[in-house]
């Protein structure tokens, strides 16, 4: 991955660079990183997962993101990582507890490299919801109809030109 990209992608992440939807996401990951950057070095990732998740739900009290209510006449579909609803007709909404990720950072990181990344698919994060003691990223999504499938052998060589390395099925990472 050439060194201009690399530095585009490390300012979106530290909150130096704009990426469309951004700003609150990145509010959200330098808060959480004042609030745990101490603890991390001495407990263990599920401690600091809870402890997140904790300072998390004290942030979002205080923004008022909480969403009373989702809709769930308007389920679409649902897989591993997300359960997804409409909005309306252009725009779905996403709940994302974050669970495949270590941490709540990790996961805001990821929603700004997608807006980066694919902006025409950019996550607007609209708040957070709580069901059964469980906290749900709540994100807003533009809605695409199917035109056409996936060309597999395209999406890898443009993944491998931009410097990530596949690791299984059809996961991606970026070597460091």
């Amino acid at each position: 991955m050439n060194t201009s990209l690399k530095k585009q992608i490390y300012d979106v992440i530290t909150g130096k660079g704009q990426v469309r939807h951004g700003a609150i996401i990145q509010t959200i990951t330098r808060y959480l990183g004042d609030c745990t950057q101490t603890s991390r070095e001495t407990e263990s990732p599920k401690q600091v997962r809870k402890q997140e998740t904790q300072n998390l739900e004290v942030w979002i009290t205080d923004q008022n993101l909480w969403i009373d209510a989702i809709d769930l006449s308007k389920f679409v579909s649902e897989g591993a990582e997300q359960r997804v609803y409409l909005k309306d007709t252009s725009h779905v909404i996403k709940l994302n507890d974050s669970i495949y990720y270590q941490s709540w950072r990790d996961y805001f990181h990821s929603l700004l490299l997608h807006n980066f990344f694919f902006e025409d698919t950019a996550y607007r994060l609209a708040g957070f919801v709580k069901e059964k003691e469980v906290l749900f990223a709540v994100v807003e999504q533009p809605f695409v109809s199917i035109t056409s499938l996936t060309d597999i052998e395209q999406l890898k060589h443009f993944m491998a030109i931009n410097g990530f390395e596949n690791t299984r099925n059809n996961d991606y990472i970026i070597p460091k």
